[in-house]
């Protein structure tokens, strides 16, 4: 199932927002709906914070004002997409039914008067949130207004209360089968932690001193599966009373509180949030790498960003707002990765409650905005770019992630809180993103033959068959990069013993004894003196050559003479080791001679300007300025700007937050191409 067959015939993109009509008086709807038509918007989600509306009191029901406007909504042509409110359960739920609000780790109990206030374990709050959906379903499923289903909002609640302790255990006896198995996954005869009965076991509550790291990552995982669980259960609910429409929730990007690539397939489009930082530099580089993560999610298919921001949020420390032209950049950015809609939050800027602040599609001052008409002119772009919905961004590259070994990795009492794994993925990620190269973020199960590089930034915990997949991946003509700290622990987030990284040592050619956070940076010397010179700031590896040849070696610090990075050729294939936190320069040419090894090609191959992203979807080239300086960029060809209709290039001159999208002929489409469709097939 895929996005409603409605939009698709239609071939036009998404273009919406949340709409929380309840917080306005019934006279200003017709309006509302007035300036969606004008600002193009064809989908709004509705009633994703409106529980208290719905249902005043437990079993009383007010659904008049929902009726009215989803009836307005489909007179004026907008399409819904309907939530389930259960992110936000009403006072009385709390008050009635204190078990089914979350306590932390402390055993403080988190109160009603906020939102997300539930405890995913309880069966109080099940019930409810069970109710409400049923009713919701029962009412609405054939409701002509209603494109697609959204249950909850941004699913990452915890809680460490006793009933959440109940069903951890459940969830461990099917995990681990027995006591004596649980006691050996979690190493418990460290510290005099053995388990004698199921009843002793806890959430990781606050302890004296560190706590069990598989005891955590164990937690972390049961919790993720509570999530899911809370999604099946409005899922299928409103399958049995609507069974064609797609069913889908909002994540968030690489959020820490659940694993997603167990989320995702239950979903039938990926939907997902992401808030640009106007003061980060680093934000858009992270949205990118963010944007490609949602394509892996759904294995390739386009996505749905069903929140952004028009302008500031309210909920960071400093709330910057967005640049005159940054709106549009931000959005285009999104769909030349994959994204077959956009969507804000919210449609009307609200007068009061916690997010007074945060910006909408209708400021506070009216239509009459700057916000309100960039807004409405996205809208007019993305009418122009309707040709592109459901197509493809064919990626030659991979990055691996997997929340387990994220979990893992940052657990506390590891070697350096320095090396954190985001940092990692990004800077593995920054040179590709220069270079206009497409990447998919997967899991390291996925399937890999269809990718000429495969990166590994960061995978502290590898089961065996990931390890041995990539072993299969790289004998069979495939190229591998892993990063430092990588093939570390098991599942069980238990240390391999001897030499690291003891399940891919054969694949990488290369060893080590013992991981280095240095107390000062240390200089690297590339054995090529084209390449150049790099540094380590924090973290180095004490490295062996093991069939591996070193292309870098540490020239200062304690482990000066010592292999810093390393390639391998193996079976048809090849592989490299970066044993160290390299600066940016090092490790772009080291990610840009792997994607050389791997056959790959990028017609940008000098880089792009700074603040210019480049992207291939279907037959057209994203050419997008994320940055307030004019920036001159040479397409591979001239083509048709699909925003204009005007040809364009190859020279271009992109204005502060400008955009090009070319349509390319094909044999200038090969050409981007070429390398990367050549290398994939000599793989399979």
């Amino acid at each position: 199932m895929t996005f409603p067959p409605n939009f698709a015939e239609q071939g036009s993109l998404f273009f919406g927002a949340d709409y929380n009509p309840e917080q306005w008086p019934e006279e200003v709807w017709p309006q509302d709906i007035a300036l969606m038509q004008d600002a193009g918007i064809n989908l709004v989600t509705v009633g994703v914070f409106s529980w208290a509306q719905l249902e005043p009191e437990e079993g009383r029901w007010n659904f008049g004002w929902l009726d009215r406007i989803l009836d307005l909504l489909h007179d004026g042509g907008i399409r819904v997409d309907l939530a389930t409110p259960t992110a936000s359960p009403p006072p009385w739920l709390g008050h009635r039914y204190p078990g089914s609000l979350p306590q932390d780790a402390d055993g403080r109990t988190l109160w009603y008067g906020s939102r997300n206030q539930f405890n995913p374990s309880s069966s109080a709050y099940r019930r409810a949130a069970a109710s409400v959906t049923e009713a919701l379903a029962r009412r609405y499923g054939s409701h002509p207004a209603v494109a697609m289903w959204h249950v909850g909002n941004e699913l990452g609640q915890v809680s460490f209360d006793d009933e959440t302790a109940h069903a951890f255990r459940g969830w461990l006896q099917k995990r681990h089968g027995s006591l004596e198995e649980l006691n050996a996954a979690w190493g418990t005869a460290f510290w005099s932690q053995r388990y004698s009965s199921w009843e002793e076991i806890l959430p990781p509550r606050r302890a004296p001193y560190i706590g069990n790291p598989a005891q955590a990552l164990d937690f972390k995982r049961f919790t993720s599966d509570e999530l899911l669980s809370l999604y099946r259960l409005q899922r299928d609910i409103i399958r049995r009373h609507d069974p064609e429409k797609p069913v889908t929730t909002n994540l968030m990007g690489f959020f820490p509180g659940a694993d997603y690539f167990s989320l995702a397939p239950e979903t039938d489009v990926v939907a997902n949030d992401w808030y640009t930082d106007p003061a980060d530099p680093g934000s858009r580089e992270l949205g990118a790498l963010t944007h490609d993560l949602c394509r892996g999610l759904g294995s390739g298919r386009p996505w749905l960003l069903l929140e952004s921001a028009t302008s500031a949020v309210n909920w960071r420390s400093h709330n910057v707002p967005k640049a005159p032209g940054a709106l549009r950049i931000d959005a285009l950015s999104a769909v030349a990765r994959g994204a077959d809609g956009i969507c804000f939050f919210q449609f009307r800027q609200s007068a009061a409650g916690a997010e007074r602040f945060h910006s909408a599609v209708v400021p506070l001052a009216g239509a009459d905005t700057r916000v309100y008409r960039e807004t409405a002119a996205l809208g007019k772009s993305l009418r122009a770019l309707a040709p592109v919905t459901g197509t493809g961004v064919p990626a030659s590259v991979a990055i691996l992630f997997d929340w387990d070994s994220w979990w893992a990795a940052e657990e506390s009492a590891r070697p350096s809180e320095r090396l954190r794994v985001m940092d990692q993925m990004l800077s593995f990620y920054r040179p590709l993103l220069r270079h206009g190269i497409a990447v998919e973020v997967v899991h390291p199960g996925s399937d890999l033959s269809r990718f000429a590089l495969v990166l590994a930034p960061n995978l502290f915990l590898l089961r065996a068959a990931h390890a041995e997949a990539l072993e299969e991946y790289a004998a069979a003509g495939g190229a591998f990069l892993a990063g430092p700290f990588t093939g570390v622990a098991d599942e069980n987030a238990r240390l391999a013993t001897g030499r690291f990284p003891a399940l891919l040592r054969r694949c990488l050619g290369v060893s080590g004894e013992e991981w280095v956070p240095l107390a000062k940076p240390a200089a690297v010397a590339f054995a090529s003196p084209a390449a150049p010179a790099g540094t380590a700031y924090f973290w180095a590896e004490d490295l062996r050559l093991d069939g591996a040849r070193a292309l870098a070696c540490f020239s200062s610090g304690p482990l000066a003479g010592k292999p810093a990075l390393t390639h391998h050729p193996y079976g048809s294939g090849q592989a490299w080791y970066v044993g160290a936190d390299l600066d940016d320069a090092a490790l772009s040419a080291v990610v840009m001679d792997a994607v050389a090894a791997a056959g790959i090609t990028s017609v940008f191959s000098g880089g792009l300007p700074d603040d210019v992203e480049a992207v291939h979807r279907g037959q057209w080239l994203f050419l997008l300025n994320h940055g307030g300086v004019r920036r001159s960029v040479r397409a591979p060809a001239a083509g048709t700007d699909l925003l204009t209709g005007h040809r364009a290039g190859p020279d271009l001159e992109l204005e502060p937050y400008g955009a090009v999208v070319l349509e390319l002929s094909g044999s200038a489409r090969n050409n981007v191409n070429d390398e990367t469709i050549r290398t994939t097939h000599e793989i399979h």
